[in-house]
């Protein structure tokens, strides 16, 4: 658990012991920093460097109640004007009632681990001019870039409510939520190539992490200190090039100090899992973040661009909608809606029977009953709300067709011709194939492959669905 630090202006006590401190893992830790002022985020009249874009699972193309400011569906990390990363320098080991006088230096990022009443190791930051810090989480506070809260659906993640970083006062949005206040930071290195690292936890207003006296710590081999968040900060590579072969990779924990581990035996177990060396915080393109509520994709400049632009998938829309696909039964030309209309299903909108592909007009006809017997009292059994498709005689879900709008979701820029079943989001046939692969957490230990759009667990033999389109009779 990290706990939110202290406010107390004191000096350090000059008694305490010293020596240096480093992540000797990889090269050059960049551990985290203060955030500039969030216009800084981008950049003056020069030509912006763009680390990467973080987008959030779950949300077609914005928040269900828009973007605002730094709440918002998708951000993008930019070089910022003056480097604010931070660096290791110092350890302390202090006693745990000096600890708030040891931490006085607002001015001074460090981490706080109490190891007992009496015992508490103190690593002090200093700043490093190579690197951007970017930190995300639950708070509203100005040291958090991108405030990310609970995606619908996914809000029972299992873990402890509360959050892992600096549970305390305001700034958070839900008393229930399962996300951090202060979830975890990415470090860019301002140089090419930019390279990207993830850290668990994120420094409060006064510049601490503070790890307490039930959060998963240790020391290391090399005599440091490193420690887990409450719920965890997860990460998953793709095991391939995420827009070429797309491939699920396994699913990792990353700790405080950017070191790579096997999942718990739960979301919040006090033992750590085993250190995979082999592997590293680096985020490359298609690596996932779940900060249990929330799952977050980091998408590179040379991925997205081979993504489909908005203006793009309007133009396919028009395509769609050119051909002047039919309803098979009723003969009615159907449309996809406007790109901005969402949730509102139009009278002219494409439906499909999820379990064979067939597209359809909307109908309130061929309805089929569970069967089961009969209730109380010789009442007939409840519908399932499954319907049969009058093309093939299946039964299974009917649902309207929407098509995916955030195109950072997407692998490629191929034609939409594929739905994720049983929500109905249409997009490429590659982008179906890719995400329906994907375990995305669920719970304490649960994975499930899940529509990128709108987070609906996938269903049927694929999690995906080719749609059978009628041309038109004439």
């Amino acid at each position: 658990m990290v706990l939110e630090g202290s406010s107390e202006a004191l000096c350090p006590p000059p008694s305490l012991e010293l020596r240096p401190s480093c992540n000797k893992s990889q090269p050059s830790p960049p551990l985290g920093s203060s955030s500039q002022p969030h216009d800084g985020v981008f950049l003056d009249d020069k030509e912006p460097v763009k680390y990467g874009e973080l987008i959030v699972l779950g949300h077609n193309g914005s928040l269900a109640n828009g973007d605002k400011g730094r709440r918002r569906s998708r951000l993008a990390l930019y070089k910022r004007p003056k480097a604010n990363g931070v660096k290791p320098d110092v350890i302390h080991n202090v006693s745990t009632p000096l600890v708030s006088k040891a931490l006085s230096n607002k001015s001074q990022h460090s981490i706080s681990y109490t190891l007992s009443r009496s015992h508490s190791v103190i690593v002090e930051y200093t700043h490093d001019t190579n690197t951007d810090m970017f930190q995300i989480g639950r708070s509203t506070e100005s040291m958090i870039d991108f405030v990310v809260t609970d995606t619908a659906g996914s809000s029972s993640s299992g873990g402890q409510g509360g959050g892992a970083a600096g549970e305390g006062g305001g700034g958070g949005q839900s008393a229930q939520s399962t996300i951090s206040r202060y979830a975890c930071r990415i470090m860019c290195e301002r140089s090419p190539p930019y390279t990207a690292r993830i850290y668990a936890a994120g420094f409060d207003s006064s510049k601490n992490i503070f790890l307490g006296e039930r959060a998963a710590k240790w020391r290391t081999s090399d005599g440091l200190m490193d420690g887990l968040t409450t719920n965890g900060v997860l990460v998953m590579h793709p095991a391939g090039e995420f827009v070429c072969e797309p491939a699920p990779g396994v699913w990792r924990e990353i700790s405080v100090c950017g070191n790579v581990f096997a999942l718990r035996e739960t979301r919040s177990a006090q033992q750590r899992g085993k250190l995979v060396e082999n592997e590293s915080n680096t985020l490359q393109d298609g690596s996932l973040i779940d900060l249990c509520g929330a799952t977050l994709l980091w998408r590179t400049p040379a991925g997205l661009r081979h993504t489909p632009t908005l203006k793009q998938l309007e133009s396919l829309r028009q395509e769609l909608n050119a051909a002047r696909p039919q309803c098979p039964v009723g003969f009615t030309t159907l449309a996809f809606p406007s790109l901005a209309q969402r949730e509102i299903v139009d009278k002219k909108q494409p439906w499909v029977y999820v379990n064979c592909g067939h597209v359809h007009g909307y109908h309130n006809w061929g309805f089929r009953k569970e069967k089961v017997p009969a209730g109380p009292g010789g009442t007939a059994p409840p519908s399932t709300g499954e319907r049969e498709c009058p093309m093939c005689r299946r039964v299974g879900p009917y649902v309207p067709l929407w098509l995916g709008c955030e195109g950072g979701l997407y692998l490629d820029a191929g034609p939409p011709t594929h739905a994720f079943c049983p929500c109905g989001h249409v997009c490429s046939e590659k982008t179906v194939g890719g995400w329906s692969q994907i375990p995305l957490p669920h719970g304490t230990h649960a994975f499930h492959a899940a529509c990128p759009f709108c987070g609906t667990w996938l269903t049927g033999e694929q999690g995906h669905i080719k749609l059978i389109f009628q041309g038109p009779v004439d």
